[in-house]
């Protein structure tokens, strides 16, 4: 037997996107980044921002697309759901030619971190909102 488990807490890119599968099942897809900031042996300051794409699925996917929006600070509680034809994180070209890669969960739990009225947190070292030209690098 095996089993995975992740879990992530950081803050939505954009709004959620909601659509329905053929069969009528609800999916709301959405893009939570996460930051680390550290002190690299050279003295300088470096701060990393992964990307995860995000699928809610049923109900969950109907109380996500109604409740958040871009910059909402989550906790996300899933499955890795690699690339079918490699196993590893989705590799792209971002706009500027360098690359990235994304990493996609699928959804058990999605757990609200701000209220619907609160603005995001910019200045305890928590993950801000991502700024529009990095998220133009997305591909989705």
């Amino acid at each position: 037997m095996s089993y995975q488990k992740i879990v992530i807490v950081g803050n939505l890119g954009r709004d959620p996107e909601m659509r329905y599968t053929p069969t009528g099942q609800g999916v709301t897809n959405f893009s939570v980044a996460t930051n680390r900031q550290y002190t690299a042996s050279s003295g300088e300051k470096v701060k990393e921002t992964t990307w995860f794409r995000i699928s809610a699925w049923g109900r969950q996917a109907e109380t996500c697309n109604q409740y958040l929006k871009s910059g909402s600070r989550v906790l996300v509680e899933g499955r890795m759901n690699p690339d079918k034809e490699t196993g590893n994180p989705r590799v792209f070209q971002r706009n500027d030619g360098s690359s990235g890669s994304s990493y996609e969960i699928v959804s058990e739990r999605v757990v609200f971190l701000t209220s619907r009225d609160e603005q995001v947190p910019l200045d305890q070292g928590q993950v801000q909102q991502a700024d529009s030209d990095s998220v133009d690098d997305i591909p989705f």
